[in-house]
């Protein structure tokens, strides 16, 4: 059996909500049904611009769920204020482009290296952990590993579209993260995974064995459009311990 845990992300309860500016369906509501059906914490990530999640959203959130809060946030002060008075267990560090539709790639280390070490002390200074969205390259890991981070999570999104068509890029882009899951536990990191990830293709991740947590977030609110949120969150939970 895994011991792979999962979070959901309720982002796209959000979305919903707002594409008619009003109060439901409420994302709070939805953390609570994900909890119930076995989730084992609550994922948001907070955008500069509002799209979805919302202060509101997090300081109920902060107030109401029974597993633990990781916020996605990017790596600017601002927003780093704003987790700080926000109180997350955890906050995951990631680049933002407004013009995105999604999160497009990991935070390069390499040139941000002293910003992300100042947010980073920041952060642990009121009591948050740390995590940081990276790509799975060997280079970012080695300057992870010499950050005060409490967890790497590897951008599974480009193994996600290549996993439409299962072909010698697939397995490639599988044994980069893979590769990068092995390195990264020797250098004493704790490795989380997300992005694209759906029922269909998580499988391969979770026997990785180095994965400690799995945020999956849109295919299990779209899942649950269909029939509904707490079976959809048993279905990936299923596939998860079975393995």
């Amino acid at each position: 059996m895994a011991n792979t845990l999962l979070n959901i992300n309720i982002d796209h309860v959000a979305t919903i909500r707002n594409a008619r500016n009003t109060i439901f369906p409420d994302p709070v509501q939805a953390a609570f049904i994900a909890e119930q059906a076995g989730a084992n914490g609550i994922t948001v990530h907070l955008r500069e611009d509002r799209r979805h999640i919302n202060e509101r959203d997090i300081k109920i959130l902060r107030q109401t769920i029974q597993t633990n809060l990781n916020l996605e946030i990017s790596a600017n002060e601002i927003m780093i204020n704003t987790a700080c008075l926000l109180k997350p267990d955890y906050c995951c560090l990631v680049p933002e482009n407004r013009m995105e539709i999604t999160t497009e790639h990991g935070i390069d280390l390499v040139k941000e290296y002293k910003k992300i070490d100042k947010l980073i002390n920041i952060l642990h200074n009121n009591n948050i952990k740390v995590s940081l969205f990276i790509d799975p390259i060997i280079e970012q890991i080695e300057i992870a590993a010499k950050l005060n981070t409490d967890y790497i999570e590897l951008n599974t999104g480009n193994y996600a579209v290549l996993s439409k068509c299962y072909n010698d890029k697939f397995y490639v882009e599988l044994d980069n993260i893979r590769q990068a899951a092995s390195f990264a536990t020797s250098l004493g990191l704790l490795v989380n995974a997300g992005h694209g990830l759906n029922y269909y293709n998580v499988a391969p991740i979770i026997q990785l064995n180095q994965i400690k947590i799995l945020h999956i977030g849109h295919s299990i609110i779209s899942q649950s459009v269909i029939y509904g949120l707490k079976y959809a969150v048993e279905q990936m939970l299923k596939i998860i311990r079975m393995l």
